[in-house]
């Protein structure tokens, strides 16, 4: 048996020595994983001065060991949070991210009551999911290219049980039956510029290459394919937001300017950085 605080104590202090940047809290989570307990659950023994069962301290030291090496914290849970909801994710997934949360708010805001929204490039659904959750008047569908994605993106949506089309194919061939019809695209597609390696070791080695690089020098090839089949599918005056590169403000809603889409613009994610063109088809 041993000391529970100091184990959490210890565990932060080792990830924060390999460059995490949430050490306690990941060393807390782990925890929660480990022991199968909630963290009101965990406060409360730690509070109390409980010691940890030897076999759940076996098993959190092995945790703690992938964490320090980078593998990412929700392929050692398993769970990813995003907005209201807990998605199941691994290895083969691409984890998402709290930046892309705001893509939702932006979305409903121009989705109509009882309209048509679409997410392409769905990756686990996080999107579309979130959407039909706290818009259940809306008709959702989702579209991942990875089979091993799409396979995750189907579980979260079977186990949250929410009526959200999504199927396995190509973004840029999308629902050929919503063409015209759709009042909302997002798309949170792969625009990293090839060539640029991501600095952060959970993107980097575990984030699948399928999901991440826009497959062109600049990064903007598949995101604007994809934004093409936007166009096909969305209404006129149907709003396209899709998500970028801090480095892509300017030059994405250019391109899309010159696309022929209207009204372009980009928004800040909330840490105030360049995240989301916004554009609409012409009327």
């Amino acid at each position: 048996m041993s000391e529970l605080r100091s184990i959490l104590r210890a565990a932060a202090e080792r990830l924060a020595g390999s460059g995490i940047a949430s050490p306690s809290a990941d060393a807390h989570l782990l925890l929660e994983h480990a022991w199968g307990k909630t963290g009101e659950q965990l406060r409360r023994a730690a509070l109390m001065g409980d010691v940890l069962p030897g076999e759940v301290a076996t098993r959190y030291e092995a945790l703690v060991d992938e964490r320090a090496a980078r593998v990412p914290l929700q392929h050692l849970t398993g769970r990813a949070h995003f907005r209201h909801l807990e998605l199941r994710v691994g290895p083969g997934v691409f984890v998402p991210r709290p930046e892309t949360e705001l893509i939702v708010d932006l979305g409903l805001a121009h989705a109509p009551h009882g309209g048509v929204l679409v997410d392409l490039c769905t990756g686990a659904a996080p999107i579309p999911l979130a959407v039909k959750q706290e818009r259940p008047d809306l008709s959702v569908h989702g579209i991942e290219l990875s089979q091993h994605a799409y396979a995750w993106a189907a579980a979260n949506r079977d186990r949250l049980a929410l009526d959200v089309e999504i199927v396995n194919g190509p973004a840029q061939q999308a629902f050929p039956d919503l063409l015209g019809q759709v009042d909302v695209v997002l798309s949170n597609p792969p625009y990293i510029p090839v060539g640029m390696v991501p600095i952060d070791p959970e993107v980097r080695d575990h984030d699948p290459e399928i999901a991440l690089y826009g497959g062109s020098h600049d990064g903007l090839r598949i995101p604007l394919e994809v934004a093409d089949r936007a166009f096909d599918l969305l209404r006129p005056g149907g709003v396209l937001i899709m998500e970028h590169a801090e480095t892509q403000g300017d030059s994405l809603p250019g391109a899309l300017r010159r696309r022929g889409w209207v009204e372009t613009r980009d928004e800040a994610d909330l840490t105030g950085r360049p995240r989301f063109a916004m554009a609409r088809r012409p009327a």
